[in-house]
Order: structure tokens, then sequence, then C-alpha cells
């Protein structure tokens, strides 16, 4: 598996977290399956969408790869994530002021057009990631912390961070800046659109823990 620390897959883990990442996979898997799987989305037209994204290449990038860390990459990201996250701007349970204005004359098949394009887009993913704390976030990623009650990250978003469709993103990839920021907005309980599983993760991890895996998911492919 690629990434930026060489063959993660091999890290040894102690009987301890072992169990505990199993014990993360059965519960994640269980919510998945009773939240729903694979809703039912409009279809929609990629083309309708790269003319509609016009509106997002300051913050998002032409190819929904974005230049400034503090606002995410879209490119790659999973569709039906990319349209709840737009309903949820829209509905104003993700608060976001810039975002509340983008997305007010938005449709829902303008949602799914723009979606459809941005998950169809090939993200490209960073070198700048800070080595020292990526390896210490590769533990917590791929471990959690049994001390903490802290379940592996992985259990939810994957051991490349690819998630797991349709509740639970792609990770992997993006600015380590914007993932700390949404790990710390997820602490602080200024985000939780999302059933509150982040924001009970995120509050039981340190700020040093945040940023370790933050990065440490900006390198993973």
């Amino acid at each position: 598996m690629g990434g930026i620390l060489p063959r993660i897959g091999v890290m040894a883990r102690a009987p301890g977290e072992k169990n505990m990442a199993k014990r993360s996979l059965t519960l994640a898997v269980v919510f998945w399956l009773l939240t729903g799987v694979g809703g039912v989305h409009a279809a929609g037209d990629m083309e309708a969408g790269k003319a509609k994204s016009a509106a997002c290449l300051a913050c998002h990038g032409a190819d929904g790869n974005s230049i400034n860390p503090e606002w995410p990459s879209l490119a790659g990201q999973m569709q039906e994530y990319l349209v709840k996250q737009l309903q949820d701007f829209k509905s104003g349970a993700r608060k976001n002021a810039i975002m509340a204005g983008m997305v007010a004359p938005l449709l829902q098949q303008d949602m799914e057009d723009l979606a459809v394009y941005f998950a169809s887009q090939v993200l490209k993913v960073s070198a700048s990631a800070d080595m020292e704390k990526a390896q210490e976030g590769q533990r917590l990623y791929r471990g959690g912390n049994a001390q903490t009650l802290v379940s592996a990250c992985m259990s939810c978003h994957g051991p490349s961070g690819q998630g797991i469709p349709p509740r639970f993103p792609r990770v992997s990839g993006q600015h380590a800046v914007y993932s700390e920021s949404q790990l710390l907005a997820f602490k602080a309980g200024k985000r939780s659109n999302d059933n509150e599983i982040m924001t009970r993760i995120a509050f039981r991890m340190s700020e040093s823990e945040i940023k370790a895996v933050a990065h440490y998911m900006s390198g993973l492919k």
C-alpha cells in the first residue's frame, strides 16, 4: 500500500491494539448497516457539474485539488459524501459562512452534478507531511489508543484512507491543515453533522494526537 511511510500495513501492534481495532471495525460496520447503505441519489451530470464548478475554483481548485491548505481538496471524494455536505451546509447542520452563501441557490440536481464531477477527478497527494508527526499518527490511525478509548481511524476510513461509502469519507491525501481544523472542530463540538461519531472520538484525542493523525492521513494514497 502506498503512502508517505514504507509498507505501513506491516507495522507491529500490541495484542490490545489488535483487539481494539477489531472491535472498532465491528462497531463501524454495524453502524454503517443500521444507518443505511447506498442512499438513493439523483443521477449527476458530470459535464453540467464541471460547468457549475466554476464558482468553486477559488477555494477548491479547477479540478478539485485545492492549493490553499485551509480549504479541502474535493477531487476523488465520495459522491454521496459530497452531496450530504452540500445539503448540510444549506440546511445549517454544518456551519460555515462562506459555504452557506455558496450553497444557498443550489438545487438538489446542482449538488448531484457537482458531486459526480469532483468525485471523478484525480486527487493529487501532497508530499509536505511532517514525517515525525506522521509516524506518531500512524500508530493512532491504525491501532487507536486503548487507554483513552479512541478507536482506530481505519475502522471507518479504511487502511489506506479511502473511506467506506456512503457514510465514512475519504481522508487520504487531504491537506493536514484542513483535517486538523475539522478534527478540532469536532472536538470542540463546533461541527457535529455526522451523528456525533467524530465528536465523541475527537473529544478523547489530544491536540497533539489530532495534529499527528492529520499529517499521517495527508500522505496516505
